[in-house]
């Protein structure tokens, strides 16, 4: 039954995510000159945990429209990305391009990797914003990092915060009439349907009946901050930092907004 949500999942992320990042950033040509004005801008916050990246193996796992491994190659990594997209690949593909750089994109879904591609020699497994909720078993996903990783190898996670993901409603566009409010259930394991990412860059998805954007949705499992961390520990990583961030919006003042887990292969 996983197999087939993460099928679905993966189709759904190929539907029109090239349009999506064209609406969003615009053209793979022109997208690119943000970037190479200062690609370690590109990677904040996670900046200030990677260190120096010239001459390092990394790869970014579900690295989507690639911005972030282009990034990553300007400052003279070896970047490969994993992600099930072909539609994000070849987005990816031309923003590397663009950019003068090598960027490797292995289009598989990460839990049915091939054998060649589990070589534990990276130095930095790389993931940002909204991956964990696409894994029915962080136990087995974790595991695929860890054999990623050479021994000393380090993961850069960030993802949202599940106190805003699970829990918290807020509501109004103004200090004076922000409410916010437990709504969710943070101890929650249910799979919620929800749209994918992107779509909020469709035009044509706004005014979209149920069937219309059935294509274009996903099933996600919300998790805790104890069954990441656990999880993670259990891989055989050692968390060496866990960073709870602030939401930036003042309306959502003293909420969190993601967090930041930095670990090492032992």
């Amino acid at each position: 039954m996983d197999q087939d949500r993460r099928i679905r999942n993966g189709q759904a992320w190929s539907n029109s995510s090239y349009t999506a990042w064209v609406n969003r950033f615009g053209v793979p040509e022109k997208a690119v000159s943000r970037i190479l004005k200062d690609p370690k801008r590109r990677l904040q916050p996670l900046d200030q945990y990677i260190g120096e990246v010239s001459g390092k193996k990394i790869v970014n796992l579900l690295g989507s429209h690639g911005s972030k491994a282009v990034a990553l190659s300007l400052l003279g990594a070896e970047t490969t990305v994993i992600d099930i997209s072909d539609s994000n690949a070849a987005y990816a593909s031309e923003l590397a391009a663009a950019a003068n750089v090598d960027v490797r994109y292995v289009v598989e879904d990460i839990l049915n990797l091939p054998k060649s591609e589990m070589t534990g020699d990276y130095d930095m497994a790389f993931m940002e914003n909204g991956i964990l909720h696409y894994f029915a078993d962080l136990n087995e996903y974790f595991s695929v990092v860890t054999g990623l990783l050479k021994k000393g190898g380090t993961l850069i996670l960030q993802d949202f915060h599940p106190v805003s993901t699970k829990l918290i409603e807020s509501q109004g566009k103004s200090q004076a009439v922000r409410k916010h409010k437990v709504s969710g259930n943070y101890f929650s394991e249910e799979l919620v349907t929800t749209d994918v990412a992107y779509s909020k860059f469709l035009p044509e998805l706004q005014y979209a009946t149920s069937e219309e954007r059935a294509p274009f949705q996903v099933q996600i499992r919300q998790w805790t901050l104890g069954e990441i961390v656990t999880a993670i520990g259990s891989a055989g990583l050692w968390i060496k930092q866990l960073v709870e961030e602030p939401h930036p919006d003042e309306l959502d003042r003293g909420i969190p907004k993601s967090f930041i887990i930095v670990a090492e292969k032992f």
